[in-house]
């Protein structure tokens, strides 16, 4: 697998996709490394005086945009602009999230927003989706979705949590298992047969979700539009 890029090559995608944002904006902040340097960019924005409203994809973002002074707000109450979020990995503009245990709610955040900007490093980006994807499972459906997911000639493994004993558990109360199904040809083939599994909460396939992806290096930013 990979090695993560450098801080320099993440902070600079997410400064990119932070430059997007604009006054009375709602944003979707997303979750991991790379999105955290893109809430702390907007934070210094609202600090020089942008009013913008942030809706978090999870624990960490929710406490890292308090930190950073945004001021916050529920998908309930607010209609989201812009979202901006990382990914495992990055083909053409398909996505497999989830590394974070977020991608339900970020899922949720990102389809719902009216322009969805992408912030990763090089090391993320491939020509053809092979990172095990995350699914989310209902915990008394652990065993059906395995065995699904075997079906679909998948390798589900539970992930397990650190420094503590027993299996990661999400924001939402539900396990994961990472699923390797190696080269993925067809991601929204694949993604259609995750979602109509019973127990399946949420799958780590974005298929046709980005508008923008920004890929940081420790030069600059290159930016690919995709609709």
């Amino acid at each position: 697998m990979k090695q993560g890029g450098t801080d320099a090559a993440k902070r600079a995608a997410g400064e990119s996709a932070a430059e997007a944002v604009e006054d009375g904006m709602v944003v979707g902040l997303g979750t991991g490394s790379t999105a955290a340097h893109a809430i702390r960019a907007i934070g210094r924005a609202v600090d020089a005086g942008l009013d913008v409203v942030g809706v978090p994809t999870s624990f960490q973002s929710r406490e890292l945009a308090r930190d950073c002074g945004i001021p916050l707000a529920d998908l309930d109450d607010a209609s989201v602009d812009l979202a901006i979020d990382g990914a495992d990995e990055v083909a053409g503009g398909d996505l497999i999230k989830g590394g974070g245990a977020a991608h339900a709610r970020e899922k949720v955040v990102d389809a719902s927003a009216d322009r969805f900007l992408v912030v990763a490093d090089p090391t993320k980006e491939a020509d053809v989706l092979a990172h095990p994807v995350p699914v989310e499972v209902l915990p008394m459906a652990r065993s059906t979705v395995a065995e699904a997911v075997e079906a679909l000639d998948g390798e589900p493994d539970l992930r397990r949590a650190e420094r503590k004993d027993g299996p990661v558990v999400t924001d939402n109360g539900n396990l994961v298992l990472d699923c390797d199904f190696g080269a993925i040809e067809d991601p929204a083939a694949l993604a259609g047969r995750l979602s109509e599994t019973p127990g399946v909460v949420a799958h780590g396939l974005f298929v046709g979700l980005a508008d923008e992806v920004h890929v940081g290096t420790d030069d600059g930013v290159s930016v690919r539009e995709l609709r």
